[in-house]
């Protein structure tokens, strides 16, 4: 059976942590960022961790984050 490969626009947008979680960017940062207030855009900064039904869907674009 050959290898599987990666997503490679979910690894350019998800990075695996050492332990295994997957982490992203938050959204909303781009432009249109106007109209919000300070603390808002700060808000956006940053990374999150995905939480269990993204990282199932996750799963398929990264075969072998488990490792």
């Amino acid at each position: 059976m050959p290898k599987l490969k990666t997503h490679k626009g979910a690894r350019a947008r998800v990075k695996v942590t050492g332990t295994g979680k997957l982490k992203a960017n938050k959204a909303g940062k781009r432009h249109l960022n106007i109209k919000l207030s300070g603390k808002k855009v700060r808000q956006r900064r940053g990374h999150f961790v995905l939480d269990e039904a993204n990282k199932k869907l996750a799963k398929k674009y990264f075969p072998y984050a488990d490792k």
